[in-house]
């Protein structure tokens, strides 16, 4: 008899109905606690050996973004580790697609996840080395910890934060942060080293480890939306801003850069901070410099795509990036990966992968030290 399983770190899944004789299964993807958020989904299936199944997800239309369906394919993975895209349609508000196992089980996500136990084993890591000065300066409102790795020059004049995973789900964030930490890291990297010179990094991989774990899309453990809460965060309903906010207030900002995933545009794009009310000619050019040193240091960035920018003092102080700009008048940058691929580079098997977003993390240190050598 056939088994689907999501109750593990990140799992979402409602079971509706499994046909075993037609070998039809029914799903529905369950909603963010709290909230009406969700399209993230997690599970796995069992015993289901030399058997050709059809998955059918019938709330898909009901999604966040249910745009986001169109020209995806489904995450799959036989081991947990190595992820690959199977052929999915979407049709009529129902997300289908088929799998032949060859193998007993396999699990399928809507992208590769980042599991609770990996990110702390990346922080665990991480502050055993003697570069890295690692401090939990929160928790969450389920009691997890908000971790902060503080790495460089603390003397520094450039005070560079980068955070990632506000919403759970895009989890190409987190994958994304494990190599930008890696090539940190990585004491024969002259472009690392001299970075870790010019500047003291400071580095939140994820900022919202209850939905991580609980298998949100886009909310904490209370509902809430953590990106519409840096200029009105409390202890009570969004503790894991709060705590990151009042550590910047403590030690600084010059330069921000907030870690996600878009579900609809299959590009890698920065979207800026032009709406904020102390918007002018000198962050526009520094805005200018980063992303034309990130487009020769990783073509998989790109500027021609990405979201329409905010008319003069516009820009939503709620969201982190502009309420950082703002706060300290620096750079501030929203970074945004593909839950889908990359148009501009395509790949037919894997689709944007944790092996691209570690990439991307690992390049990002190029146009990074360019803007605290050059500004």
């Amino acid at each position: 008899m056939l088994h689907i399983n999501s109750t593990f770190s990140s799992g979402n899944i409602d079971v509706v109905d499994i046909n075993e004789s037609s070998n039809q299964v029914q799903l529905k993807i369950h909603q963010d606690n709290n909230s009406d958020f969700k399209q993230w989904f997690h599970f796995k299936v069992n015993n289901a050996l030399n058997r050709t199944l059809t998955f059918q997800v019938s709330d898909a239309k009901d999604a966040a973004y249910p745009d986001g369906w169109e020209n995806y394919n489904v995450c799959c993975s036989l081991d947990g580790e190595e992820w690959f895209r199977i052929p999915t349609d979407y049709k009529d508000g129902v997300l289908t697609f088929e799998f032949s196992f060859e193998e007993s089980s396999a699990y399928f996500a809507y992208f590769a996840p980042y599991s609770y136990e990996r990110h702390l084993s990346l922080v665990h890591q991480a502050a055993c080395h003697p570069l890295v000065e690692h401090s939990v300066i929160g928790q969450s409102l389920d009691g997890r910890e908000i971790n902060l790795l503080r790495l460089g020059n603390p003397s520094a004049k450039h005070k560079v934060w980068l955070i990632a995973r506000q919403h759970p789900g895009e989890t190409m964030a987190e994958w994304f942060m494990e190599g930008v930490i890696g090539r940190l890291l990585d004491y024969t990297d002259a472009t690392a080293n001299q970075l870790l010179n010019e500047a003291c990094l400071y580095l939140v991989p994820n900022m919202n480890p209850d939905g991580t774990e609980r298998g949100h899309l886009r909310t904490n453990a209370n509902g809430v939306n953590l990106n519409r809460e840096w200029n009105c965060s409390t202890p009570e309903q969004s503790p894991e801003v709060y705590c990151v906010r009042d550590m910047m207030l403590k030690e600084g900002v010059t330069m921000f850069i907030d870690v996600h995933g878009d579900e609809g545009l299959p590009y890698v794009f920065l979207a800026g901070s032009e709406g904020i009310p102390s918007y002018n000619d000198e962050l526009s050019k520094q805005e200018e410099h980063f992303k034309q040193v990130f487009k020769m240091a990783n073509p998989d960035f790109q500027d021609e795509f990405g979201y329409p920018k905010d008319s003069p003092g516009e820009a939503d102080l709620s969201v982190a990036s502009s309420w950082v700009a703002e706060q300290f008048k620096c750079f501030g940058m929203t970074l945004e990966m593909p839950f889908k691929d990359n148009a501009n580079a395509p790949d037919v098997e894997y689709g944007w992968s944790p092996e691209r977003s570690i990439q991307l993390g690992e390049t990002i240190l190029t146009p990074i030290l360019s803007h605290v050598t050059t500004f």
